[in-house]
């Protein structure tokens, strides 16, 4: 199983855009990026699925495009005219090779899921690696309309206490990848987000 970031050198603002080759091969989330359908058909042939973590712009701006080219399974927590599958908090799919747990984990988004087998987690905007606002561990924005920084926290506590032992490979919405001590990464991104202060300050 590998796990490739179609967007990593994208120009324009969008979200990572996960290709997970294996079994069940998955898109998880769609991005912003024109030419994906071409990044993804530069490592395989065929998508069994595509995985949202939640449906921001930046997120799912591409999935029309996705699902015309593959015509892959759309798998969602929120309604989406092209879902097949609803996702509820607890629910378990295969993404690549691995079985993985949907944590329902709101905040920065009312539908967003993170997504936590025995070694990764996928886990969109909830919780990042890095940001541009803080390294080592931070969190989604919630200075927008709809959006709950107390939730948020909550949905990382969730989060930490359903993340096996052995997560060590963590692939966020935004910022780098990490591979490593991924609990410490979800353990400081919540130190940070309960001191409820503005994740961006005015300056």
């Amino acid at each position: 199983m590998d796990v490739y970031n179609l967007t990593a050198e994208a120009e324009t603002f969008t979200c990572n855009v996960f290709l997970v080759t294996g079994e069940e091969t998955t898109l998880v989330d769609a991005g912003a990026m024109p030419g994906v359908v071409d990044a993804i058909e530069e490592h395989v042939d065929d998508l069994d699925r595509v995985v949202l973590t939640h449906q921001h712009g930046d997120h799912v701006e591409r999935l029309d495009a996705v699902m015309e080219a593959f015509d892959p399974a759309l798998y969602a927590y929120a309604d989406h005219p092209r879902r097949t599958h609803e996702l509820a908090d607890g629910d378990t799919l295969a993404i690549g090779e691995e079985t993985c747990e949907a944590i329902h984990s709101p905040g920065h988004a009312d539908d967003h899921l993170a997504f936590v087998s025995e070694t990764t987690i996928y886990s969109g905007d909830v919780v990042v690696h890095d940001d541009g606002a803080f390294e080592g561990g931070s969190f989604g924005r919630t200075d927008m309309a709809g959006q709950s920084r107390e939730e948020l926290i909550g949905s990382i506590r969730r989060i930490l206490d359903r993340l096996p032992d052995g997560v060590e490979h963590m692939y966020a919405g935004h910022g780098g990848e990490f591979h490593g001590d991924v609990r410490g990464v979800v353990e400081t991104a919540l130190e940070r987000a309960e001191r409820r202060e503005p994740k961006y300050p005015e300056g």
